[in-house]
């Protein structure tokens, strides 16, 4: 046998095909062989896109179709001679393992990674005829299988490769079941969901389809014995039978792909399907699943239908005649929506929900024969094999007409499922939504009608016609939720009619609770109450979530006509049209629900507009509200504060205004003047007679040093009430204290104006002048001259003497005879203690003139190596200047040293007199004068002890011209 392995196996791709209902639903492709074999294909199996094919000379060829050009030739370890011809392959669906038996009922296993096939020891003799796998797909080992022979047993095995030569493949095998009635031509296992214990096992014969279901057993570990023979040996089966079998007829039971898009790794969450072809024709059915296993089988039996052998036509001859009644089927399998059966050289494919014939296509020549069809149950993919060809049958949009079948069927949800383009869709839900109606299911036909394109206008008239506003509320609410966002004035009416007949149906729902009336025989009032409050959160829902969709002035005229003032508010809080809700409670002066609204609002303008209202009628709760606000402008809430001032009696401790502007001041620190005056104005202005709330407010601003009030205004109020303590404070803060003291006096407040006197910060004179006021205030106000001594003793600023002229005239000087006796004591002593500080100052005048005289005759001596302290170069070399302090500089060396060091205007005097000197332009007296000014500019003090030195105590005492390393350590 040659191989073209470079080229490998073409497979036809469906890839890029248009999924359009004009494609052929099943098209059969002859798959192109880029290989050449010397003999007949003898078997055939695919899995996995794996493809397995058997040779009549016992060679095996494995093709993987992902990669076709890579080809496993493997051969079995004996010759056909010895062992027989390939009889069968069985795959499993994962393609790792496979069994292979031959013509003289030798067994053979192969595992996916292997290249030789092992025998199967235990198997030898046993003629396969289905094999179970594992519903589990192991690709380790086999674990728990099925083996089904033609004798009518039933093995169980489990395999396992090894790598040892005498170890046996097989872990363990055991006969667990027997039929009565021919070969085991098939066998399926599969899981119970959510019962791992649980097993489903399906056993075909000829005649018999046997269901089994239960609970397997368990060793100490995997592979230590068998787990079927308790269900078999415990469980009694469910027996669907077929009379007149001919012996010669087919059988075999195949299963349906794996559906869906996203398969459970178990395979146990999707119904599939199973077909038992027989001579009679093919039965199939669901494979129900569920965990109560008691009624399974009946179940899935009695829901079974048969497809007869006299529904596929017969084949015609060349002459257009039907050859015979019944043509052979000899080979069956399963799509996901059909039954793919090979009747005399054709493939006829017919639709298992309503047996309709898709496919009748001849495709063997005659006298060809074929060894099957064969499914891919894996990967959804369908093959017929003969001895010399291969065949793909490549099906296109398979689910394409489910739809319909179903919609004929009145299978309404099934058919929306499978409906795929809008038109589809629509046709669905416009058939299921006339057949519910029909049904008298009004409810479940508006959810129906609503997804359809069926006209609005019929739909809502049929409604409105039985009088099922309940229904034609739902139709709307669906039909609201279908329309695009565009169809603005659509979706605006549905919303507004919608809105309409909540507030119809839940004024019913109140006349009749009211009344006490039954709505129906099946209804009473409490039903009423519940049903009423589910229309009313349904109403809620319905607001909030097409808010957008509902016009504001018409919403509240339509629930306003009805009276319903809780959904009226409701969707006005929804909208967020909280002055419409504050509005609407405050005209009915409802202030607590008022408050609850205004709880939960931010924005400033609603408090500043309802502000006076609810300050009049719960200024308490209104102020507590507001003092949570973090954005209101006090200044606008000020109308607000007179108005209630002006109408409360209530003392300044309980004042709401006073309150709030206090917390503004406080807590918030404002510096308002507007603010401020406002609080000014309330204290003032209130009746109480105590003042002490606003001369605590008026010290407090003192106290920070502030003024945040205007003084004028808060001046003149004060003056107007009356309010003494309050002026005499803000004359005091203006610095107006003689206005202070004046006003205080005039309304007989001695003590105030004392106070006003004795903390002034003003200069002798001016507390003199106040206290020559309050002297003359209490001389006036006393009964005797004894009081005016007492104010005197406790002033000192005022002598006897500033008294009298305020004394009336009668009174004679013996009256204080002895305090002007004590004041010319004084004088005296005071005269005494000048003329001893005159005395002492001559003489020290005296001393200052003999140290003058003493300076003319002062020297100092110069040794003859002294050097200049600047230059540092001998002092005697030129002109030098010496200090007391015995410090010595060369005289230009210290001009240019406090050049640096005076200021600048020093500095250029200096500089031009140098230059007048050194030129010698001026002679004579000018000369000497410039001379002398020099000397006495330069020599005035010393660099180095003077205050000069004190402008060098930033300096460093390296400078960038000195020599570093000197001053190194």
């Amino acid at each position: 046998m040659a191989f073209e392995s470079s080229t490998g196996y073409v497979a036809p791709s469906t890839s890029n095909l248009d999924m359009d209902a004009s494609l052929p639903m099943f098209n059969i492709e002859r798959v192109a062989l880029q290989f050449s074999i010397s003999s007949d294909f003898v078997a055939a199996a695919v899995a996995n896109n794996v493809l397995i094919l058997a040779l009549s000379t016992g060679r095996i060829l494995r093709i993987d179709l992902d990669s076709p050009a890579d080809i496993d030739d493997i051969d079995l370890p004996k010759k056909p001679s010895e062992i027989g011809i390939i009889r069968r392959l069985f795959l499993d669906p994962s393609a790792s393992h496979l069994i292979i038996t031959t013509t003289l009922a030798e067994n053979f296993y192969l595992h996916a990674q292997s290249r030789t096939p092992k025998a199967l020891s235990r198997l030898k003799s046993v003629p396969v005829e289905s094999v179970s796998w594992n519903p589990s797909q192991p690709t380790a080992s086999t674990r728990e299988i099925l083996v089904g022979a033609s004798d009518g047993n039933i093995y169980e095995v489990y395999i396992e490769p090894s790598s040892e030569f005498y170890k046996r493949e097989e872990k363990y095998l055991k006969g667990v079941y027997k039929t009565s009635d021919g070969p085991v031509t098939g066998l399926w296992v599969d899981l119970i969901p959510g019962k791992p214990e649980l097993r489903r096992i399906i056993v075909a014969t000829p005649s018999t389809l046997l269901h089994f279901a239960g609970r397997i057993g368990r060793h100490g570990h995997e592979g230590s014995g068998s787990i079927f023979s308790k269900l078999f040996e415990s469980e009694s089966a469910t027996v669907h039978e077929v009379s007149n079998v001919a012996p010669s007829a087919p059988s075999l039971l195949a299963i349906s792909p794996e559906g869906g898009d996203s398969p459970s790794p178990d395979h146990t969450n999707t119904e599939r399907i199973f077909g038992w072809l027989t001579s009679q024709g093919v039965l199939h059915g669901k494979l129900y699943l569920s965990s109560d296993t008691s009624d399974l089988g009946s179940k899935m039996l009695s829901e079974s239908k048969m497809l007869s052998r006299s529904q596929i036509p017969p084949s015609q001859t060349a002459s257009g005649r039907a050859r015979k009644a019944h043509d052979a089927v000899t080979s069956m399998m399963l799509s996901q929506w059909h039954i793919l059966q090979l009747v005399e050289g054709r493939i006829v494919a017919i639709n298992r929900l309503d047996d309709t014939i898709v496919l009748d296509q001849v495709v063997l020549e005659p006298g060809q024969s074929a060894l099957g069809l064969v499914a891919d149950i894996k990967k959804n993919t369908y093959w017929l094999f003969t001895t010399q060809e291969i065949f793909e049958i490549v099906v296109t949009d398979e689910s394409r007409d489910v739809w319909r079948i179903m919609l004929k069927a009145q299978r309404f949800d099934s058919a929306s499922q499978y409906a795929k383009t809008s038109t589809q869709k629509d046709a669905v839900a416009t058939a299921s939504g006339d057949y519910l109606v029909g049904k008298g299911q009004y409810m479940e036909a508006a959810a129906v009608y609503g997804r359809s394109t069926k006209p609005f206008e019929q739909v809502a008239l049929t409604f409105i016609d039985k009088g099922e506003h309940d229904a034609l509320r739902k139709y709307l609410l669906t039909k609201l939720s279908t329309l695009k966002k565009s169809a603005i004035m659509q979706r605006i009416m549905v919303a507004t009619w919608l809105v309409e007949l909540y507030m119809a149906k839940l004024n019913t729902l109140d006349d009749t609770i009211t009344t006490k009336a039954e709505l129906s025989e099946s209804m009473n009032t409490a039903e009423t109450q519940d049903q009423l409050s589910i229309i009313r959160r349904e109403y809620q829902d319905f607001a909030t979530k097409y808010k957008s969709d509902l016009d504001r002035k018409t919403v509240y005229e339509v629930v306003s006509s009805h009276g319903r003032e809780e959904e009226l508010l409701y969707f006005a809080t929804v909208v967020n049209d909280y002055n419409y809700v504050l509005g609407y409670w405050v005209q009915r002066e409802r202030w607590q629900e008022s408050l609850g609204v205004l709880k939960r609002q931010t924005d400033p303008e609603i408090f500043y507009k309802y502000s006076s209202v609810l300050m009049a009628h719960a200024p308490v709760d209104l102020v507590e509200i507001m003092m949570r606000q973090v954005n209101l402008d006090a200044r606008r809430l000020i109308p607000a504060f007179l108005n209630y001032n002006n109408s409360t009696k209530a003392s300044l401790s309980q004042n709401q205004a006073v309150r709030y502007l206090l917390y503004e001041i406080n807590q918030r620190q404002s510096s308002d003047a507007a603010v401020h005056n406002t609080l000014i104005s309330l204290y003032a202005s209130h009746p109480t007679n105590d003042e002490s709330a606003l001369l605590s407010y008026l010290e407090g601003q003192s106290l920070a040093h502030e003024q945040n009030y205007d003084a004028d205004f808060a001046l003149r109020l004060c003056i107007q009430h009356k309010r003494v303590q309050s002026c005499v404070h803000i004359y005091s803060s203006m610095g107006q204290y003689v206005q202070a003291v004046d006003l205080a006096l005039k309304y007989d407040e001695v003590d105030l104006a004392s106070t006003v006197a004795e903390r002034s910060d003003t200069d002798s004179a001016l507390r003199k002048k106040l206290w020559l006021a309050v002297a003359k205030k209490v001389i006036s106000q006393s009964s005797g001259i004894k009081t005016a001594i007492e104010f005197l003793r406790r002033v000192d600023l005022l002598r006897i003497e500033d008294l009298i002229p305020f004394f009336p005239d009668f009174v004679v000087i013996d009256d204080f005879k002895e305090e002007i006796c004590t004041a010319l004591e004084d004088y005296s002593r005071k005269i005494d203690e000048l003329k001893k500080e005159m005395d002492e100052s001559e003489e020290t005048a005296a001393h200052i003139k003999t140290d003058i005289k003493a300076l003319d005759q002062r020297y100092a001596i110069v040794e003859p190596g002294e050097r200049c302290y600047v230059c540092g170069l001998p002092l005697l070399a030129r002109q030098f200047f010496v200090f007391p302090c015995q410090h010595a500089f060369h005289s230009d060396c210290l001009a240019k040293k406090v050049v640096e060091l005076a200021g600048i205007a020093k500095g250029k005097r200096i500089a031009e007199l140098q230059t007048e000197v050194s030129k010698g332009i001026s002679v004579g007296p000018k000369r000497e004068k410039a001379i002398k000014e020099l000397d006495a500019l330069v020599g005035s003090s010393c660099v180095l002890c003077s205050e000069l030195a004190v402008k060098l105590i930033d300096e460093p005492f390296i400078s960038a011209s000195d020599d570093t390393e000197e001053w190194a350590l």
